[in-house]
């Protein structure tokens, strides 16, 4: 078990072994993409948060006591002894799944906070917790890469909403070694993991088959699936960004050394939007990366660690979110590529 929150690991290993396509249920035929047109556009000045003439007067405020934050929740789970650092809510009903750093999963209600299951086959810290697109499998892995899945079976007649009684059945687990993130594909029975020597892995529910999309030998940061579920983009260590193709296991573009908006800060995160062919990541330096699957398309510096991207889910808002390890969250027109408004942290004038 480790006692601190989960490092970014430097990079180690060798590329992983490529295996085997998983078949057309998973990975459908290719279609012409309809590519989003976008002009470059001229990089944009930092996003500054306060000018040196504020020194004295943000001194002064930092060093007054603050109010203490009102907890405006409505419940609290208790169970956990640790510090926790994956949550997933089931698609269809009450149930909450939670994992941490006392190597525990618990399920429990979301409604009342009533402990339905608990789950101790871990020995290390659980970094990722998730049920998959309809509810029927719960995935649980940890800081070592074993990663336990299992499937739920209704026990009773009572309605989803309600939760119901449910029986959970382990029928996969799988140790891949040092683990760097894990989600379920949103519309199929695939499991995604990326580890620290870069390697992608592929895995299909209920069969198991797996392929693995080599890495550059060095931590896999992030990862996520195209809007059309064939392509996959992704985030490694050195700064690189690249595009796959699923089915033939290839680089469709890459934002390497040789690019000059290439993430000199290690890329940490990157997010594709949920309706085009469009992406964005960031780095440790503060840097976002507009890009399309024909390339980067620009840039801005926000001048500080970027932590997080999420586009809306609703594909008639194209908007996206982004946040610094400082808690700066910030909103996008990400149709333009444009600042719409930054939201300032708690407490903040």
């Amino acid at each position: 078990m480790h006692e601190d929150t989960p490092p970014r690991v430097p990079e180690i290993g060798d590329d992983a072994e490529e295996l085997n396509d998983l078949d057309a249920e998973i990975l459908p035929e290719d279609e012409d993409d309809q590519d989003m047109e976008l002009a470059l556009f001229e990089l944009v000045e930092p996003i500054s948060s306060g000018s040196d003439d504020d020194y004295d007067e943000n001194t002064e405020e930092e060093d007054s006591p603050q109010s203490p934050v009102p907890d405006d929740s409505i419940l609290t789970f208790p169970a956990h002894t640790m510090p926790v650092f994956s949550c997933s809510l089931h698609p269809h009903n009450e149930l909450c799944a939670t994992g941490g750093e006392d190597d525990k999963v618990f399920v429990w209600s979301r409604n009342t906070g009533q402990i339905l299951y608990e789950f101790t086959e871990h020995k290390d810290t659980l970094i990722n917790v998730h049920f998959n697109r309809d509810g029927t499998y719960l995935a649980s892995a940890d800081l070592a890469g074993d990663i336990v899945l299992h499937k739920l079976q209704k026990m009773s007649s009572e309605s989803d909403e309600d939760g119901g009684s449910f029986a959970f059945h382990k029928v996969w687990e799988f140790s891949m070694g040092d683990m760097a993130w894990m989600r379920f594909h949103p519309s199929t029975n695939v499991l995604i993991a990326g580890s620290e020597d870069g390697g992608i892995y592929f895995w299909r529910f209920p069969a198991g088959d797996c392929k693995v999309l080599p890495g550059p030998g060095v931590r896999c940061n992030s990862g996520d699936i195209s809007a059309d579920g064939k392509k996959f983009v992704a985030s490694y260590h050195n700064g690189t960004v690249r595009l796959w193709d699923l089915r033939a296991c290839t680089t469709i573009m890459e934002i390497d050394e040789n690019n000059p908006m290439v993430h000199s800060g290690g890329c940490t995160v990157v997010a594709h939007d949920k309706a085009s062919p469009f992406f964005m990541s960031g780095d440790g330096a503060g840097k976002i990366v507009f890009s399309t699957h024909s390339g980067p398309v620009g840039a801005i510096e926000v001048g500080d660690v970027i932590e997080c991207i999420a586009f809306s889910p609703s594909a008639d808002i194209r908007m996206a979110a982004t946040s610094t390890l400082s808690g700066q969250i910030s909103i996008w027109d990400s149709s333009k590529c444009n600042l719409r408004t930054n939201c300032e942290p708690p407490g903040e004038k």
